[in-house]
């Protein structure tokens, strides 16, 4: 029996996309097996997770909620600011209109 060229491309194809998965779930295995180390050498068990990522959940709500509060107080500051200004404006042309 003679292979194709074809048949010998697909056989070719099938294997490097085979090699390249098994590659893929090594790298996978490897990533995994470093953050459980990581998180257990913090301490955190593999049960920690849920409780883990409520945590950073609400630090990124209070993160949110800091950033906001920034910015109301920067549109504040700002906005007393300018009626200052404007009430200065106000009150020497006011007096100077009224001499």
């Amino acid at each position: 029996m003679m292979l194709r060229d074809e048949d010998i491309r697909t056989i070719v194809a099938e294997t490097l996309a085979e090699q390249q998965r098994l590659h893929r779930d090594d790298i996978e295995a490897i990533v995994l097996r470093a953050i459980a180390t990581i998180l257990t050498s913090f301490g955190m068990e593999e049960e920690d997770r849920r409780e883990l990522r409520a945590d950073f959940q609400h630090l990124r709500r209070w993160r949110k909620s800091v950033e906001q509060a920034q910015s109301y107080t920067f549109k504040a500051v700002i906005t007393i600011i300018v009626a200052g200004i404007l009430g200065a404006l106000w009150l020497g042309i006011k007096l100077t209109l009224g001499k």
